[in-house]
């Protein structure tokens, strides 16, 4: 495992610090965890990018498509059946 230097306000190092007693783990471990969640965001959004890419280059490629109208008409018929089931 390498070494990463990262130099935080002293607010910012009080806040970890509350936030990690009150996880019950250690301010390292804390700080791992927000890096890793970041990151795993960061690819979950170039991957949500690349397949709406893809979708709508599919699209005008004359690919198939929903009603914005049928489907919207649909789904509030199916919720509204949801409300009168006991």
């Amino acid at each position: 495992m390498s070494t990463t230097t990262i130099r935080l306000p002293e607010s910012l190092k009080a806040r970890v610090a509350r936030a990690a007693e009150a996880a019950g783990t250690t301010p390292h471990n804390f700080i791992l965890e927000a890096i890793a969640e970041k990151a795993d965001a960061a690819d979950d959004r170039r991957a949500f990018v690349a397949e709406a890419r893809a979708r709508y280059a599919d699209i005008l490629a004359g690919g198939p498509t929903l009603d914005w109208q049928d489907e919207r008409q649909r789904w509030l018929a199916s919720q509204a059946s949801k409300r009168h089931d006991p």
